[in-house]
């Protein structure tokens, strides 16, 4: 690995035509088309490509494209082992490189352009130690993972110290998590069936073809309509039973009374939680929204910019559930970090993963996140949503409402030739439906 360098940085606008089928439709994003800033990380070695992605919903994800090779231009000619070896120092050089820093910092366009790059290094270093990414994670030790983590601005409450002692305490019992893990898989809820836009018939076909699939936990759009969301809520009772999880999301829709009402009106549907009730970030009226629907949970955090922001959710203790995605914080790296201070607040991670490419990382984080941090699957699920598997070399798999723990080596999310002759978007194309 000593001789091995990174030669080209290529990112690549890979755009699915969701809207066409109203998947993924809700009361925010009408009729977007899920869409992946593609980076891939080309070295000296022919055989050894790292693959990483971003997501965004259509037009927009041309200038994440730009911004990876930006962020590739400072990494081009570097060698693979020093990246590896100081991957906490590479992650903080590159997301602190000024000229990009400026446009965030650390969020928004130039930071979901980090997520795929540092995704993609990931997905190489998964490679050479012949792992899945997952695995990796599991198998350091607590000194080796902290190394890869950034604890700036976090340490008033999570010290590296601390952070050490999070992970000590679990160490001793990750071979028998990794071994339950492999043989049970980790549990999910979907959320194919519960997008906006579909009739009550095609709401109740998929919700039945879920169930006949073994899912137990299903999310629902809300936000649109207060009458229709109570009306399409009956009809989910109905089908699904009073036993089995619900959960609610508005997709940011309402303002804090708006929200607190309509829960106050859903509350007989026994929901988990409401997931984005309002605006990403006020975090104080998530806090007062999670007081006044107790205890219905509040889920948040897949529009969460960074580690800051979630250090002030878990604080304030305006998060129940939280959402980290790995492609909007700035990767493996900075989701590891949300993983410990969660683990210190007690505050279950369960990743966004609704859509193609997130469903594929995400997994190798909660799968992290039992075996090595918290140690724990109670009030635990991760997202599912179904399409497009034939775009991956290696999508992901869920059997009985269980993902399957991925086996292959690095991060999973390389596209197919077809994939990627079928869904890449030219340059100064325009598609005519949807929001690309």
């Amino acid at each position: 690995m000593q001789d091995i360098t990174i030669q080209r940085i290529k990112g690549l606008d890979v755009r699915f035509p969701t809207s066409r089928t109203m998947d993924g439709s809700d009361a925010v994003n009408r009729n977007p088309d899920h869409s992946l800033a593609y980076a891939v990380i080309g070295t000296t070695v022919s055989n050894l490509t790292g693959y990483g992605i971003t997501f965004t919903i259509g037009r927009g994800n041309d200038l994440v494209v730009d911004a990876i090779r930006e962020y590739g231009r400072l990494l081009v000619g570097r060698r693979v082992s020093e990246i590896i070896e100081n991957m906490g120092e590479v992650w903080h050089e590159l997301v602190n490189y000024s000229p990009l820093r400026w446009l965030g910092p650390e969020k928004g366009v130039t930071h979901l352009a980090a997520a795929a790059v540092f995704n993609a290094l990931w997905d190489m270093y998964g490679k050479l130690e012949h792992k899945p990414v997952w695995k990796v994670i599991a198998d350091m030790p607590p000194r080796d993972l902290l190394n890869v983590i950034d604890f700036h601005y976090i340490e008033d409450v999570l010290s590296r110290d601390q952070a050490y002692e999070l992970l000590a305490r679990v160490e001793g019992g990750k071979r028998d998590r990794e071994e339950w893990i492999k043989a049970h898989g980790y549990p999910s809820y979907t959320t194919s069936a519960g997008w906006l836009g579909f009739s009550d018939d095609k709401l109740r076909q998929l919700l039945r073809e879920k169930m006949a699939l073994g899912w137990q936990s299903f999310k629902i759009k809300v936000g649109a309509s207060a009458s229709d969301d109570i009306r399409r809520l009956e009809i989910i009772r109905e089908e699904v039973g009073p036993d089995r999880n619900l959960m609610l999301d508005a997709n940011q829709a309402w303002d804090v009374p708006t929200a607190i009402e309509f829960m106050r009106q859903a509350n007989r549907f026994s929901p988990v939680w409401i997931e984005e009730p309002t605006s990403p970030d006020d975090i104080l009226g998530h806090a007062k929204i999670a007081q006044a629907i107790a205890p219905v949970g509040v889920a948040t955090g897949e529009h969460c910019h960074n580690r800051v922001m979630f250090k002030q959710f878990f604080e304030q203790g305006a998060m129940q559930y939280c959402q980290l995605d790995a492609c909007r914080l700035g990767g493996i790296n900075e989701s590891l970090a949300v993983l410990l201070m969660a683990a210190k607040y007690q505050v279950p991670v369960c990743p966004h993963a609704g859509a193609l490419g997130l469903r594929e990382v995400q997994q190798h984080v909660s799968i992290a996140d039992y075996i090595a941090v918290s140690a724990s699957l109670e009030d635990r699920m991760l997202e599912y949503a179904d399409g497009f598997q034939e775009a991956f070399v290696s999508p992901a798999v869920a059997v009985n409402g269980a993902y399957q723990v991925p086996s292959v080596h690095g991060l999973g999310v390389e596209l197919t030739d077809v994939g990627l002759q079928a869904y890449s978007y030219p340059e100064g194309s325009e598609w005519t439906s949807g929001n690309s």
